[in-house]
């Protein structure tokens, strides 16, 4: 079991947060997270490009080469894997790993189950030790209401030697329970402030929590609130790192 493999069978579920730079994620790995992950819609919406339309490949190539060496266990959001070719997918997940990623997050998006997993097994057969998270949207794009679909796509991706599974959108207790009992991998469920706390979906059975784009669309906002309270004489809420501190990560080495 690789490293990273072993924190989804740890005491505690893996709590992932989600970078979409080199600087967010050198704050979470000062803050001590063990594995970051990236976010596909904070990799697109910073260059200008749609989350979840294949534009950003090169894009999250090249955010892993600038991850990869850091200070912890890097698992990158690669939407469906940017191909519908599952060789092309496994050429993906090839170079992701040369750079040092050590996970991967590969979506459905509600496509042919059959096709993802048929991606899911490529990229096994090519790199046996890279994780594959392999998510389903039926409960982010679908209405999540016929579990049976859910429990159908879960079960061709394990089949097809998945590491884990994920289900965004899915919050409510009694379902991640009844879902947990269908499942032979570690369930990955999305972290929403309007569901369960951490520590719930520990005691559920969850074994890795993610973030997504929640930290993303939160600096967003706390730059808008600063904006607001400086716009009307107060003093900016919260807290920023300091310019110098910026800079020294920004600039530090990234091989260290």
């Amino acid at each position: 079991m690789t490293p990273f493999a072993a924190l989804h069978h740890a005491d505690a579920p893996l709590l992932l947060p989600n970078a979409w730079d080199h600087v967010s994620a050198a704050l979470l790995a000062a803050q001590g997270f063990a594995a970051i992950g990236t976010t596909s819609l904070g990799v697109a919406a910073a260059a200008g490009l749609p989350d979840g339309a294949a534009a950003t490949r090169d894009l999250t190539v090249r955010l892993a080469r600038r991850l990869g060496a850091g200070p912890y266990l890097l698992s990158v959001d690669a939407e469906d894997g940017f191909a519908q070719d599952p060789s092309e997918v496994a050429e993906l997940a090839s170079e992701l790993a040369a750079a040092g990623a050590v996970g991967i997050n590969l979506e459905d998006g509600l496509g042919p189950a059959d096709l993802h997993a048929a991606k899911i097994a490529a990229v096994k057969a090519a790199l046996p030790d890279l994780f594959v998270n392999a998510r389903t949207d039926t409960h982010w794009l679908g209405d999540g209401v016929d579990e049976r679909e859910t429990v159908r796509r879960l079960d061709a991706y394990q089949q097809a030697g998945a590491d884990g599974v994920f289900v965004p959108g899915l919050t409510d207790p009694a379902r991640v329970t009844a879902l947990l009992k269908t499942l032979d991998v570690p369930l990955n469920i999305l972290y929403s402030p309007a569901g369960p706390s951490v520590s719930h979906l520990a005691d559920l059975g969850v074994r890795r929590i993610s973030l997504g784009s929640y930290l993303y669309r939160r600096a967003l906002g706390a730059a808008l609130d600063a904006m607001a309270d400086i716009r009307s004489g107060r003093p900016p809420r919260g807290t920023a790192p300091t310019y110098d501190e910026v800079q020294a990560l920004s600039t530090q080495d990234r091989t260290s």
